[in-house]
């Protein structure tokens, strides 16, 4: 089984655990990338990633806090590494912004909004709206691995999309068999923060090749594959 699990990978209920500690051990012995040889980023993609690492940088206590309230030890702790490699992703964004040349920023409306609602209801209200964010982020840094000219951006992107891989059918599993009415409401938010997030990162989108059309159409084919897996039809 690759490290790297694909979207049809999820039908293995078990073993999220032992991926994730893989990949954590994956980690420790591979270098990070040359930050010396510096990144040019233009003003738009500048600030597009500056609201993405905030994004990426929650401490996860509220989605720990409910997953070891679940009673599945080993799910916890999965979810435990999970909010390591979002950490990561900050990190790596953070030090990406910096060979820049450019600031982290400490906050961004639409992170805040994405906070309240999945600290809303339960467990399962909470994976839903986190696996909207997953999916615009899964899209997102492959626009950034493909489209960019610069060598360290797009080091740093295929690293985040090769875990966001792995970290949509990890939630889809978590969620299957969610009941039809309220992945078609999951799918109604997904939508609406999809438009959104196209609209906000438009500028930094059509430097990647990517139109905010485009952008729009890809997550929400993605989401129709997730929807399958949550419904247990694999």
């Amino acid at each position: 089984m690759p490290v790297h699990a694909k979207l049809t990978d999820a039908r293995d209920v078990l073993g999220w655990r032992q991926r994730f500690e893989a990949q954590a051990a994956v980690r420790e012995t591979t270098p990070d990338p040359d930050w010396s040889r510096g990144a040019r980023l233009d003003k738009a993609l500048v600030r597009s990633l500056q609201r993405f690492q905030v994004g990426e940088a929650g401490d996860g206590a509220n989605l720990i806090r409910k997953a070891r309230g679940s009673g599945a030890a080993d799910y916890a702790a999965a979810v435990g590494l999970f909010i390591a490699e979002e950490k990561n992703h900050a990190r790596l964004l953070g030090l990406l912004l910096h060979a820049a040349g450019a600031p982290t920023i400490t906050h961004h409306w639409s992170d805040a909004i994405f906070i309240r609602l999945r600290r809303t209801l339960g467990l399962r209200v909470e994976l839903l709206v986190l696996l909207v964010a997953e999916l615009i982020a899964l899209r997102y840094y492959r626009a950034l691995r493909d489209g960019t000219d610069d060598p360290l951006t797009a080091e740093v992107a295929r690293r985040i999309h090769a875990d966001e891989e792995r970290h949509v059918p990890f939630h889809c599993d978590r969620l299957r068999n969610t009941h039809r009415g309220l992945i078609a409401l999951w799918r109604v938010l997904l939508f609406g923060a999809t438009v959104v997030v196209a609209g906000d990162h438009g500028r930094a989108l059509a430097a990647l090749g990517v139109t905010r059309r485009r952008f729009v159409a890809d997550v929400l084919t993605e989401s129709r594959k997730a929807s399958a897996l949550m419904r247990g039809r694999w």
